[in-house]
């Protein structure tokens, strides 16, 4: 694979984007990145939900563009099925794709209600009950998950289930979700990887501001 491209939006805000990004790192591809502005109208579109249809990430290879991050996913998996982005076990592959697949399509109230900021803390934060039931939902993913496959991954190694509940564990840091021991323990592994490191560095240095998502309090 020659040296791939992959456009993002802000590294602050856009949790879709990060998704893109750890599933090109998991996947060990040589790619570069294109850093929308956030005037970009495809950029805004993306971030404040205002298109069913979002074009960032994109992952251009060659002649070759991928768009949506659950296409991208599938297409790193295909070049690279090495890399363990899907777990070898069939049931466990089977059920990774189907995680994956309600986050891509859901959760729609915790999106709303704690829109990614990863340069903001709000301790105490109020969750109204719609999100609470969405945060809910996740726990029980993440419990069943790491109950069956042992941790400290949902499926034991990185797959791209991480790559997909990343955001939101950086969501539940942010406003300071209350979690069990083994799921917070989840997201304290998840934030403290090289990976997550390296994003959340470049996105507290990130200049642009959208104050849509600025949530004040």
């Amino acid at each position: 694979m020659t040296t791939a491209k992959l456009t993002i939006s802000s590294k602050n805000y856009s949790s879709w984007s990060l998704r893109g990004w750890l599933l090109c790192k998991l996947a060990k591809i040589d790619f570069v990145e294109e850093v929308l502005s956030v005037d970009d109208p495809t950029a805004r579109a993306e971030l404040l939900h205002l298109s069913p249809s979002f074009l960032v990430p994109a992952l251009t290879d060659g002649d070759l563009k991928v768009w949506d991050t659950l296409a991208i996913a599938e297409y790193l998996h295909e070049i690279k099925p090495k890399a363990g982005l899907l777990p070898k076990d069939k049931a466990a592959r089977s059920h990774c794709r189907s995680v994956c697949g309600e986050m891509h399509l859901g959760f729609s109230n915790l999106r709303a209600a704690l829109p990614m900021n990863l340069k903001g803390h709000y301790p105490n934060f109020k969750i109204w009950a719609g999100a609470q039931a969405d945060i809910d939902r996740v726990v029980a993913i993440w419990r069943e998950c790491l109950t069956t496959y042992g941790g400290p991954y949902l499926y034991g190694t990185p797959t791209m289930a991480d790559a997909m509940f990343a955001p939101v564990c950086a969501r539940f840091t942010t406003y300071d979700v209350k979690l069990d021991a083994q799921c917070q323990a989840y997201v304290d592994h998840i934030m403290a990887t090289p990976m997550m490191q390296e994003w959340i560095n470049a996105a507290k240095t990130e200049p642009e501001e959208l104050e849509e998502l600025d949530v004040e309090f």
